[in-house]
């Protein structure tokens, strides 16, 4: 592995100079790799795993939406496309079980019935593995357990291959029955299109997953947004104005510049006015935003976020809730004032 310095820290990573695709091909020329799931990370890494050359089959069950966009996208029933997961299992020599967490639970006693000695069990999360007092997944003895998981959405793990960008991924070997274990798990992270990973274990794959979804990733942002946008408003501001200055000016210039040269660069970019007040205020986020870090890693780490997951949606009608509880966003004035300011972009300007 190739050692890098990280902000002052020396760590290992695997880059694709030392694991070219050419030699994940190699690895897994005599794999068939079994994808349990056409969630977004089935959808983004099977896809990506096809595309490469691997041979590749897809359990999913039938009727359902994700059996309509497997179809879709050119799986084939009976020939790459099962809605038997038993099938899938006993076909595959690796395993990538991607279903949801929730689903993982459901699903395990028919997935460790047909597993076989020298296997490998792949997962994209350690909540099953880690949190197995709540999940019941504890694999046999007799088999290769590791982890490849991407820095992304399943759906950005398909649109940065098709983009030619990639997306880095975290790895980890939990049980090597083989040998190969390690060989073969960074030769699935190659062909599903990281552009580099960094080991892990599950445990600490799981705790800044769920945190980091929880916090700045999702929660924290989204919270913060409403604050922001529904204080102007209470102050007078239009919906177009309290949007533009709450989402629109972050996620189409000042977030992008961010990405590409970090936060000193785009703070650097803007006026001096702005600089004075990021710096003067980032300490007093920082400050009150700290306490509610601590108490969301606590929260993972005892196994209240995880059980607070398995009850709620494994549950029957929680695709029905979850709308509904996603329609309270949608159907807000901030984000229906958003959809009108995404629709004036000047890339949404007939030529």
């Amino acid at each position: 592995m190739a050692v890098m310095d990280f902000g002052g820290v020396k760590e290992e990573v695997v880059t694709r100079e030392e694991f070219p695709l050419e030699k994940a091909r190699t690895v897994l020329k005599n794999d068939v790799v079994g994808i349990l799931g056409y969630g977004p990370q089935g959808y983004g890494q099977g896809l990506n795993l096809r595309d490469n050359g691997i041979n590749v089959i897809l359990g999913q069950r039938k009727g359902g939406r994700g059996w309509q966009e497997a179809v879709r996208d050119g799986w084939v029933e009976g020939k790459t496309l099962f809605d038997d997961i038993e099938v899938v299992v006993r076909r595959s020599t690796m395993v990538l079980y991607l279903l949801s967490d929730a689903g993982q639970k459901e699903q395990w006693p028919l997935v460790k019935k047909n597993l076989r000695k020298g296997q490998v069990l792949c997962f994209s999360h350690g909540f099953s593995v880690v949190y197995r007092e709540q999940t019941g997944v504890v694999p046999p003895p007799d088999v290769d357990v590791v982890l490849v998981a991407p820095k992304g959405s399943g759906r950005t793990v398909r649109t940065n291959y098709l983009a030619g960008s990639g997306i880095n991924s975290s790895f980890a070997v939990h049980q090597d029955v083989t040998g190969r274990a390690r060989e073969r798990v960074l030769a699935l992270g190659i062909a599903i299109g990281s552009g580099y990973l960094f080991p892990t274990s599950f445990e600490k794959e799981v705790y800044s997953d769920l945190t980091g979804e929880r916090g700045v990733l999702l929660g924290a942002i989204a919270g913060l947004m409403k604050a922001q946008y529904e204080l102007l408003r209470a102050k007078g501001h239009t919906p177009s104005e309290a949007f533009n200055e709450t989402v629109e000016e972050a996620t189409q210039s000042l977030y992008p510049l961010m990405g590409q040269n970090g936060v000193d660069w785009m703070i650097g970019a803007c006026s001096t006015t702005a600089q004075r007040g990021a710096l003067d205020w980032a300490k007093r986020f920082e400050e009150a935003t700290k306490p509610v870090f601590a108490e969301l890693y606590e929260s993972v780490h005892n196994g209240s976020e995880t059980r607070r997951v398995l009850e709620t949606c494994g549950a029957a009608g929680y695709r029905d809730r979850l709308e509904s509880e996603l329609g309270e966003w949608r159907n807000s004035e901030m984000w229906r004032a958003g959809a009108t300011v995404r629709s004036l972009r000047p890339e949404k300007w007939k030529k």
